[in-house]
């Protein structure tokens, strides 16, 4: 991931495709409420956008920056903290 001071860009069209989800997850997941990162791809991630909200219901934002046809940017927001991880940590 690169980052400038304003925002955290991860582009995961050099990565194989097993490992393009788990990457971006690993930065979600790394995100307080309230902060973003923005996704480059060479697709569409309308499927990952999917997946986002069966396993992270209500915690993300998503708005796309720029849609192709040969260059995807998506903005990535955490909109809340995870309610199980955050009540693992409280015990």
């Amino acid at each position: 991931m690169s980052a400038t001071t304003e925002e955290k860009v991860l582009d995961v069209r050099p990565l194989p495709p097993p490992q393009k989800h788990p990457a971006i997850f690993a930065t979600f997941d790394a995100l307080t409420p309230g902060e973003h990162f923005v996704l480059v791809n060479d697709h569409d991630p309308i499927p990952l956008k999917h997946q986002f909200d069966f396993v992270r219901k209500g915690q993300i934002g998503w708005e796309y920056l720029e849609q192709g046809p040969e260059l995807w940017r998506v903005k990535i927001s955490r909109l809340t903290g995870d309610p199980v991880r955050d009540e693992a940590a409280a015990e």
